[in-house]
């Protein structure tokens, strides 16, 4: 594994510990001061706002800037804004600093993605991003507890002060240990993607991403998929007390079971992403559609409750490695806005189902309500599946195939069907660093 990898999944971990850490500490930070806990609440929705404003500004500006430098700004910024959460004198400051974090998200899990791909042969890019998205899992069964815990003993500003030195030591990972790859050249250095493009010219042929219908379907199963799993997750906690029979304290260590679950998930789906995206999609997507319904009824006891829970954090994330290799795979030329739109449709996808199941709630159909709601989502995003399978079955013979390692050069076709034809993304002489790897099969720059 190379190192670089490492620094990327550390990256992770503090941004994966700073998003969800807040909803175990919500009610002292509103003691704090002095608001309500649903008022504190803005702290959690804030940031995923903050994440589907900055995926795509921070992606342009990562089309100019070589990509180790920008995931240098990017943590430089995930740092800054812990540093204001943790000695904001009001909420309003806090709230800002949460917002700031969160610009970094999107982002981060985007180029990062492309550089984790570039570290590694083209059979085995599926299997790289897992390994950067550990990072992410890994903090919802550490990061996320200690971080509640020590909040708990310590006060909350220790732990956005602790998670901000998270932040340090994934920017020095990232100076250290990611090479030179993707984005703008770099000054004195060779071509990289892009080398021979005006601005202009980069980010229309990143906008002409989205006019690829197999990327449009990716970030539908995206948006879907995952916000089925939060649909249930978001209300974990008194599903678990009034339906279950748990006590509120055994909430945490159900999330950390739940986190365990995910990084096995994420693991299993990035190695078999590689040698079957499509079959492996369709069936992680089943299977959580299947858990999710289940879960209405084996809510009702602890232990089927605990494993329903992992095994939805499992094939919940088992979709995550696939979903982002998928969009880069459709979008090898210019893959920056469009991989980074996708980490903000995880939390947009988030925030519908979190909507949808309080409806539910709120219309009174009990604790265990949201869970249909999940399997519905799922099941759209499993149609959506379906479709981009049987668009890439159509395929004409011929047709460029980005998603086995072969870049896309200048005059071929489009790799999957499109809304516009394939000459409206800007040929590109050489394509080094991001997902798509040279002929000579090794993606290393």
């Amino acid at each position: 594994m190379p190192l670089a990898l490492l620094a990327l999944a550390v990256g992770a971990f503090g941004i994966g510990t700073t998003e969800f850490v807040i909803m175990g500490l919500l009610p002292e930070v509103a003691a704090d001061f002095g608001v309500s806990v649903p008022t504190a609440g803005y702290l959690a929705s804030g940031y995923a706002v903050g994440v589907l404003l900055g995926a795509p500004v921070f992606a342009i500006l990562g089309t100019r800037i070589p990509h180790k430098r920008m995931l240098m700004l990017l943590m430089g910024l995930f740092v800054l804004g812990n540093l204001i959460s943790a000695v904001a004198p009001v909420f309003g400051v806090m709230l800002a600093g949460r917002v700031v974090a969160s610009l970094a998200h999107g982002a981060f899990f985007g180029i990062g993605s492309i550089v984790a791909a570039g570290l590694v042969a083209p059979h085995r890019k599926a299997a790289a991003i897992s390994l950067m998205f550990t990072g992410l899992t890994v903090a919802n069964v550490v990061g996320v507890p200690l971080g509640t815990l020590l909040g708990q003993q310590a006060g909350w500003r220790v732990t956005f002060a602790a998670v901000a030195a998270l932040g340090v030591l994934g920017l020095a990972g990232v100076a250290a240990l990611v090479p030179r790859q993707g984005g703008a050249p770099e000054a004195g250095s060779g071509p990289a993607r892009g080398a021979g493009q005006g601005t202009g010219s980069r980010i229309r042929s990143e906008l002409a991403a989205f006019r690829n219908v197999q990327v449009l379907l990716a970030m539908g199963m995206t948006v879907l998929g995952f916000g089925g799993v939060f649909a249930a997750l978001t209300y974990i906690a008194p599903m678990m007390t009034q339906a279950a029979g748990y006590a509120d304290s055994s909430v945490t260590w159900l999330l950390v079971l739940f986190g365990v679950g995910m990084v096995a998930g994420n693991l299993v789906g990035g190695r078999f992403a590689d040698r079957a995206l499509l079959p492996l999609l369709l069936t992680a997507l089943i299977a959580l559609a299947v858990a999710l319904a289940v879960f209405t009824l084996t809510a009702h006891d602890k232990v089927a409750a605990a494993v329903t829970l992992a095994l939805i954090g499992a094939f919940g994330f088992a979709t995550v490695p696939p979903l982002q290799k998928r969009v880069l795979d459709q979008t090898a030329e210019a893959p920056t806005l469009a991989s980074a739109m996708n980490i903000g449709a995880f939390n947009l996808g988030n925030a519908l189902a979190a909507w949808l199941g309080g409806l539910v709630l709120d219309a009174g159909f009990g604790p265990t309500s949201p869970n249909p709601v999940g399997a519905a989502l799922t099941v759209g995003a499993l149609v959506l599946a379906a479709a981009s399978a049987l668009l890439e079955r159509r395929r004409p013979t011929g047709t460029a195939r980005a998603h086995e390692g072969s870049p896309v050069r200048a005059g071929s076709a489009s790799p999957a069907p499109s809304l516009s034809p394939a000459s409206s993304v800007s040929p590109v002489s050489s394509v080094q660093g991001g997902a798509a790897c040279s002929s000579a099969g090794t993606g290393n720059v």
